[in-house]
């Protein structure tokens, strides 16, 4: 079912016309390619309307050595920043006086080989936990456990994961749709081999941008897989009085600590010293279909 998802995805994108663009590999473990420091702009491109760049940069220095960073740029519009080393996962988004990610203590943007995701009891993701946007996955997602004698890490691997295929493209007619994408593999010897091909699209000039992202099963067995897009924000759109809405038909504490801000589970407060995450299960509100 998966790979008839992959076809049918790729049909739509022939039909939509997005398929005629100009297209950059970046990264290629298949062909040995890797372009390092790489740019391209509208004005390169001779493209008239909302003026853009997109680069590639490589890192130097600590824990970020040789880590990689894709950056659009619309003049107008937003600049998003994703990582390439840490499974395409998006660092930052900023545009028209937002910034929409958070500050964590951790500044660099820490190359996966600096990474031990097994230390502090399976909480080492957390040494590189910084973006707007991680992918959590694809085996596992969840808290640190131990199953069948495996112990299965915080989060799982997705967002330490470099990708193996990386291009770029842009589309040959208005509006210059912009498409970054990244091949993830999770392929273990005996235990599994899912692939995982994401794709980041946007406009120049608009106020929002998307990602649609294809999983497949390429082993001969059914496999299980779990997926997070553990999102992140802090000022200006969570600070003190910040509200969450959503439909829903339920919700529940995740652990006895949630229990405790039940009462006001929509109501962010401000920076509290000792204040532990407060997680809620919420079941929304859907159609016949989920």
């Amino acid at each position: 079912p998966m790979k008839k998802a992959l076809i049918l995805s790729t049909l739509a994108l022939l039909v939509s016309g997005q398929v005629a663009a100009k297209t950059w590999v970046l990264t290629s473990t298949e062909s040995n390619i890797e372009l390092g420091n790489w740019q391209v702009s509208s004005e390169k491109l001779n493209v008239k309307g909302q003026p853009f760049s997109i680069e590639q940069k490589v890192l130097h220095g600590g824990k970020q050595e040789v880590s990689k960073v894709i950056v659009i740029k619309s003049q107008d519009g937003l600049t998003i920043t994703l990582s390439p080393s840490r499974g395409m996962d998006i660092l930052h988004v900023e545009g028209y006086g937002v910034r929409m990610g958070w500050d964590s203590p951790v500044k660099e943007v820490v190359n996966p080989a600096y990474m031990n995701l097994e230390s502090r009891n399976g909480l080492g993701w957390l040494e590189g936990f910084n973006e707007m946007m991680v992918r959590c996955g694809y085996e596992w997602t969840g808290h640190p456990g131990v199953a069948d004698g495996q112990l299965y890490t915080l989060h799982g691997k997705a967002g330490n994961t470099p990708a193996s295929q990386v291009e770029v493209s842009v589309s040959d007619a208005a509006p210059y749709t912009i498409t970054v994408r990244g091949l993830l593999k999770e392929s273990t010897f005996k235990k599994g081999d899912l692939q995982t091909m994401t794709e980041l699209q946007y406009v120049p000039g608009a106020s929002q941008f998307s990602i649609h992202d294809v999983l497949t099963n390429r082993g001969d067995y059914d496999h299980d897989y779990q997926i997070i897009y553990h999102s992140n924000f802090g000022k200006p759109i969570l600070e003190d009085g910040a509200q969450f809405m959503a439909p829903m038909a339920q919700i529940s504490p995740f652990n006895d600590y949630a229990k405790k801000g039940l009462s006001t589970w929509n109501t962010y407060a401000g920076p509290t010293k000792g204040f532990d995450e407060m997680v809620f299960n919420i079941a929304p509100l859907a159609d016949a279909n989920h």
